[in-house]
């Protein structure tokens, strides 16, 4: 891992963000399958995930599958299932010696019986940690999640228990997959694809993003420290002057 000590921890941000963007252009390029870009993606969020503990960040969330994902090729869904089973599997024993939550947001009902179990697994052994809280975003999607939200709050109102006069930005946050948590500081989105693709839509009101013109399985530790200056340097204003 890169050395640390040049970063100051108190100009990084305490959520971050990353839309891992890029498998399939990277392995395109060098005349590979799809999924074989994926293997690489997968093997960077590893590297990258151990980099932001250690660094010091709090909160990392990132964003392994959309529910628009469902869309591409029957095979590459299929790969991609293998591919997040074998890596948590791999990735776990990793996880846990760093010390790092593991959590994940979005509907994982959907996802084979395999995959589930390990899921579960994983936050079942990985909930008691004290370190940095890493959120899996699988079968997630902004507008989902919201209307996730939504749902529980109307459910109160058709209950009695709430007013419809009475619901708050609050309300709507603690029903979020990410309540409890701060919002994102910074998100940042290799690949250098300007939009933010259904990523933690309520929450991001006041994100920073950083856009790098380099594909995620390439993304260093580097490279992040670079997104990470360039956030310091930012005056967030937070709608104010």
């Amino acid at each position: 891992m890169e050395n640390a000590t040049t970063l100051v921890p108190d100009f990084l941000p305490q959520h971050l963000g990353i839309i891992m963007d890029g498998n399939g252009r990277w392995a395109k390029k060098r005349g590979l399958p799809r999924p074989a870009g994926h293997k690489e993606g997968a093997a960077n969020f590893k590297r990258i995930t151990r980099y932001c503990s250690s660094i010091g960040i709090k909160y990392l969330t990132v964003y392994a599958f959309s529910t628009e994902n469902w869309s591409r090729p029957a095979a590459e869904v299929s790969a991609l299932m293998v591919l997040f089973r074998q890596y948590l599997e791999e990735s776990l024993r990793d996880f846990l010696n760093d010390d790092i939550k593991v959590r994940f947001i979005g509907d994982t009902s959907v996802f084979p019986t395999n995959l589930q179990r390990l899921i579960a697994q994983t936050w079942e052994v990985s909930k008691n940690r004290t370190g940095m809280v890493l959120n899996i975003a699988m079968n997630y999607g902004g507008r989902a999640e919201i209307t996730h939200a939504v749902r529980a709050v109307a459910h109160k109102i058709q209950q009695g228990e709430l007013a419809p006069e009475q619901i708050t930005e609050e309300m709507i946050a603690d029903n979020l997959y990410t309540a409890g948590q701060p919002d994102p500081d910074l998100i940042i989105r290799p690949s250098g694809e300007n939009r933010i693709s259904n990523f933690l839509l309520w929450q991001s009101a006041y994100t920073e993003y950083v856009v790098m013109d380099i594909l995620w399985p390439d993304f260093t530790p580097e490279n992040l420290n670079w997104a990470l200056a360039e956030f310091a340097r930012r005056n967030r204003r937070f709608g104010g002057i």
